[in-house]
């Protein structure tokens, strides 16, 4: 099979465990020394295979292979086995013939890849803004803008054009390097996905800086962007683990982490080649999330300096 390659030769279990200890196996067969007189005599053989399972989703992809290869090589050795008894054809009655859609050879990094791109902006978006006004405070110079002619919103959204910028220019890096360094297939429309990216862009800056006039100094404002925005991101935005496997309490938690949906978006643009109409809800969501965050962040600056 194309999907292997046969890189030692063990002699023992203690061999196999160095080789897997030192991550320069996934896989090891053992096969009995009289593999070939059993098969050769017509009986069953054992053969075992023995998988690395730090990695729960590529240890399943292996396995599938594996179980794959012996389906096959026991159908051949069936096959000889009844032509040598005269039975020249044997048509199975059932033939299943399996085909992924979307991610055809099950590369973990083509699905991984969209999802570090999101815990990357989301990173990216809050810490950017959480310590834009509290550090203006502690420096005193927040008052010096206040009594410029600048509304409070403008001087809001003011805080907010640079690191949009900023951030966009970190998710056209993340883009490149997910397509030259690591390969991944961009199926759907870049445009779209660049449009989408930068409105999720726009909520977390609207977090961070929500989460900064909330903040009394620039070590609460950190820690709460971190706790807020990263962790929810990773365990709960159906990046690590998928949403239908969660307990429902944190599925229904789920629908409060913006993330979720620029993952739903990520996997539709990146490996299924869907556009708006099919996003939509994901992209209303954060059309919803951008619209509370930024009026939040207003309101709350302006009780707080009134």
């Amino acid at each position: 099979s194309r999907y292997f390659d046969l890189r030692y030769q063990a002699f023992s279990y203690r061999d196999i465990r160095r080789l897997m200890e030192s991550q320069e196996i996934r896989l090891a067969l053992v096969v009995p020394q009289d593999f070939a007189r059993i098969i050769k005599s017509g009986n069953t053989v054992k053969v075992q295979a023995i998988l690395d399972g730090t990695d729960a989703n590529t240890a399943n992809i292996v396995q599938g292979y594996v179980q794959g290869v012996a389906g096959t090589y026991n159908q051949k050795i069936l096959m000889e086995r009844l032509n040598s008894r005269g039975i020249v054809e044997v048509k199975t009655p059932v033939v299943a013939q399996t085909r992924f859609w979307f991610n055809e050879e099950l590369e973990s990094r083509n699905f991984i890849v969209p999802g570090l791109i999101v815990v990357i902006m989301t990173m990216v978006g809050a810490l950017l803004t959480a310590l834009t006004i509290v550090r203006e405070e502690e420096r005193g110079s927040l008052e010096s803008l206040l009594a410029t002619p600048l509304r409070k919103t403008e001087l809001i959204l003011g805080k907010l054009g640079p690191y949009f910028l900023i951030g966009l220019e970190d998710l056209a890096i993340a883009l490149a390097m997910g397509h030259y360094v690591f390969e991944v297939p961009l199926k759907g429309s870049v445009l779209l996905y660049a449009i989408l990216s930068a409105l999720f862009l726009v909520v977390m800056l609207g977090l961070g800086m929500l989460i900064s006039i909330l903040s009394e100094n620039q070590l609460q404002a950190y820690q709460m962007a971190t706790l807020i925005t990263f962790l929810p991101a990773f365990l709960l935005s159906g990046f690590v683990f998928a949403i239908p496997l969660m307990p429902t309490f944190l599925q229904v938690a789920s629908y409060l982490v913006p993330a979720r949906y620029l993952v739903t978006i990520c996997k539709g643009i990146y490996l299924k080649g869907v556009g708006l109409e099919v996003l939509w809800p994901s992209a209303l969501m954060l059309v919803f999330y951008a619209v509370v965050f930024l009026a939040l962040a207003i309101r709350k600056f302006r009780h707080k300096i009134g």
